[in-house]
């Protein structure tokens, strides 16, 4: 699915930007890493999900994407306006501003799709 694959390339980019920014702190560093973790987190178990409902159908799975989606939507939310005023310049913002929209389109994409063609059976 796109979409998972578009979260773990956004979120294990933004964790290998993190692990090579000399200027943060530990405590900076951590609570960046378990931002970006949960959603590599997430996407891994969707991913191994959609990977699964290939042989056997799974009756967690459009539960978790939609919890992928709902967390996508939220973070980009908040994040897009802490970016937009944290006084950035305008192509950091801008990259930023496309990584939300491509990102949250995707999300809504998905939360509606596993809602019209479900993935398991029940």
């Amino acid at each position: 699915m796109v979409f998972v694959v578009w979260t773990l390339l956004v979120w294990g980019t933004r964790i290998d930007n993190i692990v090579g920014d000399a200027d943060l702190d530990a405590a900076g560093r951590a609570a960046r890493l378990a931002l970006a973790g949960s959603f590599v987190v997430l996407a891994v178990a969707a991913a191994a999900g959609l990977w699964r409902a290939r042989r056997t159908p799974t009756t967690w799975l459009a539960a978790l994407l939609r919890l992928l989606a709902a967390w996508t939507v939220g973070v980009w939310a908040v994040r897009t306006v802490q970016i937009a005023l944290g006084g950035h310049d305008a192509a950091f913002v801008l990259v930023h501003l496309g990584l939300a929209v491509v990102s949250v389109v995707l999300a809504v994409v998905t939360w509606r799709d596993v809602g019209v063609r479900p993935l398991a059976r029940t």
